[in-house]
């Protein structure tokens, strides 16, 4: 199988040239969300090495495009920016490899390439979202094209679930993934369509389905292409049983619980013990007492066994690889597999399954505390901007979701290693309302400017 097609790289080089079409046809801040979402849904996954540079992506390519587009059409959008102290930790997350590389002897040169590798994955949708979705109303465009695109994704989803994941080596040539097995599950196939893994799908049909059902529930659109938002939503949460991720539908359920029992408490009380369990979870894990055993014990009532096995060898190998990376506790092991665990004939016996253990392995404490602060500290501002009681509102319900989904996001992030640009954008987005002040009229929030 070649992992590169010809339609493969010519689909992604097209691109390019397609996203500043996109720029002179939309404005802005709906070329943005139309450019990140279509390129995470439909182009191929391949990574492909150029000299001198980072690997080419669809999302690399997207990032690099939108980037120049932004410069030529929209320059003093950038020259205007103005940054926060809440911008510290991605930009300490963008710049940790460098420190990694030389704390490790990688030399300058491996820092700083992987530096720009890591502004381009995170800090440059990070930048796009603080500049773009800065307000309630760019939000509320970025939750509708998540909503959107998880509508689109439904007939693709039935076709692969009917045929066998099979789209992306029809369109691009090979499959995504060699280990055609996972897609296999309870006498069925769970969809891949043009991601690399199910659990991808799974978890975007998850996003658009909770962000779906809180647009109904807050009455912030009723109609979307001449259907009552209604059955679009039963639609996305059928689709959401079919694709049969376990993991995504529970992250549902925890979404939709959190949403309805913070609007009726009237604060973020449920969001915010959410928020300290992931932490709770980390320090645990960082400190090698990891819950394995327990958890799997606990959970072994319902659960397929098989699902349980799965966890427990997760776990398991998180064990060993978080005591790897104690041995450089503060700026990791850095890049070329360092990080990894090897037997005496130097082969390599861990599965790194989760981006936590990846980070922390990688850049230690300072790239992990950064990116989970990256992550939830602008949730945690929100929820204290915006207080519960407002988040039925239709003017605030869509970013309320977008904030509910950052944290579910994270919790994924536990799990597995599968970084979604569409997140790292919403995360942008979430900072740039979170450090404006919000005005109170008729004891509803709104800021003074959508």
């Amino acid at each position: 199988m070649s992992l590169y097609s010809p339609q493969a790289l010519v689909a992604v080089l097209c691109w390019i040239p397609i996203v500043f079409y996109i720029f002179m046809r939309f404005p802005p801040q709906r070329a943005i969300i139309i450019s990140f979402i279509s390129a995470w849904l439909f182009l191929p996954i391949l990574r492909y090495h150029l000299p001198g540079i980072p690997a080419l992506t669809k999302m690399s390519a997207t990032c690099y495009s939108i980037l120049f587009a932004t410069i030529i059409y929209d320059a003093t959008r950038i020259t205007s920016f103005k940054g926060s102290w809440l911008d510290l930790p991605m930009l300490i997350w963008c710049i940790c490899p460098f420190v990694s590389s030389i704390a490790n002897g990688l030399g300058p040169y491996d820092g700083f390439t992987a530096v720009v590798e890591q502004t381009m994955a995170w800090g440059v949708p990070y930048f796009l979202g603080r500049i773009y979705l800065n307000s309630l109303s760019g939000l509320r465009q970025l939750a509708v094209g998540i909503f959107m695109g998880g509508l689109i994704y439904i007939p693709f989803c039935l076709i692969e679930i009917r045929i066998s994941p099979q789209l992306h080596h029809i369109v691009y040539g090979y499959h995504a993934r060699e280990d055609f097995g996972q897609t296999i599950r309870s006498g069925g196939y769970r969809p891949t369509v043009f991601m690399e893994h199910g659990l991808m799908v799974g978890a975007w049909i998850m996003a658009a389905s909770l962000i779906g059902v809180w647009l109904w529930r807050s009455k912030s659109i009723k109609q979307l292409w001449n259907f009552h938002i209604r059955w679009l939503v039963v639609a996305l949460l059928v689709t959401m049983v079919l694709v049969k991720s376990m993991g995504a539908l529970i992250l549902l359920g925890v979404g939709i619980v959190i949403l309805l029992i913070a609007v009726q408490l009237r604060n973020a009380f449920p969001l915010l013990l959410l928020i300290l369990s992931i932490l709770v979870h980390l320090f645990l894990a960082v400190n090698g007492n990891f819950i394995g055993d327990q958890m799997a014990i606990s959970l072994s009532q319902g659960v397929p066994e098989e699902r349980i096995a799965s966890l427990k060898f997760r776990l398991d190998n998180e064990v060993i690889l978080s005591a790897k990376a104690r041995e450089k506790m503060i700026f990791g092991w850095g890049g070329w597999g360092r990080s990894r665990v090897y037997d005496e004939w130097g082969k390599d016996i861990s599965v790194t399954d989760s981006l936590w253990i990846i980070v922390f392995g990688g850049n230690g404490l300072v790239g992990l505390v950064s990116l989970t602060a990256t992550l939830l500290l602008p949730i945690i501002i929100f929820s204290q901007r915006y207080p519960a009681r407002s988040w039925l509102d239709p003017k605030l319900a869509p970013a309320a979701a977008i904030a509910v989904l950052l944290t579910l996001y994270t919790i994924d992030c536990l799990l597995n290693a599968m970084p979604n640009p569409v997140y790292t954008l919403a995360s942008g987005g979430i900072v740039g309302v979170s450090i404006k002040e919000p005005v109170v009229r008729s004891k509803k929030v709104f800021l003074s400017k959508f």
